[in-house]
């Protein structure tokens, strides 16, 4: 048997199983009647829309665009708003209207020049997709993001700790993420057009693997892009997912901060699993707000080694 048909058997093995973990573990969540009628509106009266390969490009980038707008007016507020800036992971350094427009020209000429010709390709090329009838239920909904999430954090934790620990995929294609100790939302996708792409990929491909319904692939794409983003606002609100996830399990801002001052720590992007085996997990005491620690950090030119 090959590779690709033993890791097919065993996405059918997942998929024909997340419902009896509901009934197993007692969840009680109501399976048929949630999300069904919300697909039967939507099968109704949008499905040329989800038909179309141009679809879930939208929708990512509609997200994204609407978190940073978000993040990014509460950049500009902070810094006259103490209630909102003692949350800022480094108050003493509000975001200038020139990191602003940096990042930003940035992610629009990656989106213009790379991101939009691949889907006009896409959507000439590639047929509009069939749409099942009957909505994913509840359980199979949430552990299919999950087990895509799961997935996607091993996928690119192997990727970035290569691109650090490699010094010529660091200087080519990595370093740009790292002109900024202190990242910001916008920062999220100030990336060279090989790892936009590479992430994309990933992002599309998982939930193909897992056999996942397209309410749940879109719902992956959502969720992954609320998580990138809130990793590098900037800021640790108390409703933080990781504040949220018990034991530590979950990396959230003031870790992927950290990464950015010190950049042989925390590779992965969400869980914390990986870098615990791995032995790269660090956790910042107070989060990143000792501002000689910020001070002497500044001006370093990463070479990617650790």
């Amino acid at each position: 048997m090959s590779a690709g048909g033993l890791f097919s058997d065993v996405a059918v093995i997942w998929i024909s199983h997340l419902d009896v973990v509901n009934t197993t573990l007692g969840l009680g969540l109501p399976e048929p009647s949630v999300l069904q009628p919300v697909w039967d509106y939507l099968l109704q009266y949008h499905q040329a829309e989800l038909r179309s390969p141009l679809f879930p490009v939208v929708i990512s980038v509609s997200t994204y665009l609407l978190l940073v707008t978000l993040y990014t007016l509460l950049d500009v507020l902070a810094p006259s708003w103490p209630t909102l800036n003692r949350y800022k992971l480094h108050p003493d350094r509000p975001v200038t209207w020139d990191n602003i427009w940096t990042t930003l020209g940035l992610t629009v000429y990656n989106h213009l020049v790379y991101v939009f010709p691949a889907t006009v390709g896409q959507w000439l090329w590639r047929p509009p997709i069939p749409l099942p009838r009957k909505a994913p239920t509840l359980t199979s909904f949430l552990l299919g993001i999950l087990g895509c999430t799961v997935v996607f954090d091993f996928q690119y934790y192997l990727w970035h700790l290569l691109h650090h620990r490699v010094p010529w995929l660091y200087r080519t294609f990595h370093a740009m993420h790292h002109q900024y100790l202190q990242p910001f939302s916008l920062v999220t996708q100030y990336l060279s057009a090989w790892e936009l792409i590479s992430v994309g990929f990933w992002t599309t491909v998982d939930p193909l693997l897992l056999q996942c319904h397209c309410l749940t692939t879109w719902g992956f794409m959502m969720f992954t892009i609320c998580v990138s983003t809130e990793d590098h606002c900037g800021y640790d609100f108390p409703w933080s997912l990781h504040r949220l996830v018990p034991f530590g399990l979950w990396g959230g801002p003031p870790k992927h901060d950290a990464h950015h001052q010190m950049p042989g720590t925390n590779f992965a992007p969400f869980f914390s699993h990986w870098d615990w085996l791995g032995g790269t997990n660090m956790v910042p005491t107070i989060p990143s707000r000792d501002t000689s620690v910020t001070k002497g950090l500044q001006g370093r030119k990463d070479k990617g080694t650790v």
